[in-house]
């Protein structure tokens, strides 16, 4: 089965499970998504979900938000993890949006991760879900189950991201990443999971990668090439 194969038939599982998938976070305007987005790196969406709240009802705005001591957002947070230097990039980037774009989330890959605390995953994630742009972001469990089934060989994030954009339609990216994170959660974990029972990894997965979640470059990989007397491992 080539990798394009490969991925055609994953794509018809995935859909037949999750036909409509509704973003975890909640739902708001693109700052209050932005904000979300930041919050959730390390944490759960189910915490993101209980404490953002909290946080817009101090604070729904970029002008609020920036008109709150660091300190003070930080104990709004907390429950995030982090809180230090997620309330840093919350004040930050809510000062440079008043600054550069009039207070308003700029639809702009460039702009947008311009702004402080803003990577490329969450760029993405505002790009598609709040301004409907082709993106595919790439969480923990994208990159692990794209490892796993072998769409890509998981060297790193940005590679996992080029590897799925040339094997999924534009059109399909955001829908496929929701899919992916949900199915990651319920029916494909990276521990203690059964390749033979999963849909996807019974006729996708390596028996290797599916057992282990191990990829090209994971810990064991790793220690193995250090060990070999060929030369040295490459850059994960």
């Amino acid at each position: 089965m080539t990798r394009a194969e490969r991925a055609a038939r994953i794509r018809g599982v995935l859909d037949r499970l999750y036909p409509a998938p509704e973003p975890p976070l909640g739902r708001g305007d693109p700052y209050e998504l932005l904000v979300a987005t930041v919050l959730s790196a390390q944490c759960t969406d189910a915490r993101v979900n209980r404490v953002a709240p909290v946080l817009f009802a101090r604070a729904r705005t970029p002008a609020a938000m920036a008109r709150l001591a660091i300190p003070e957002i930080a104990e709004l947070v907390r429950p995030c993890g982090l809180a230090a230097a997620k309330s840093k990039a919350i004040s930050g980037l809510s000062i440079a949006l008043i600054e550069r774009h009039e207070g308003r989330v700029p639809a702009s890959f460039v702009e947008l991760e311009a702004l402080p605390g803003v990577g490329h995953k969450t760029a993405s994630v505002v790009m598609a879900q709040a301004f409907g742009a082709p993106a595919f972001p790439v969480d923990t469990h994208v990159h692990r189950l794209a490892t796993r089934w072998g769409l890509s060989s998981g060297r790193s994030v940005a590679e996992t991201e080029r590897d799925l954009k040339r094997l999924f339609p534009a059109a399909a990216w955001h829908r496929i990443h929701l899919q992916m994170i949900f199915f990651g959660r319920e029916r494909c974990p990276a521990r203690g999971h059964d390749p033979d029972a999963c849909p996807i990894c019974s006729f996708a997965a390596p028996r290797r990668r599916a057992r282990t979640g191990s990829g090209a470059g994971s810990p064991a990989r790793r220690r193995s090439a250090r060990r070999s007397p060929r030369g040295p491992a490459s850059a994960s």
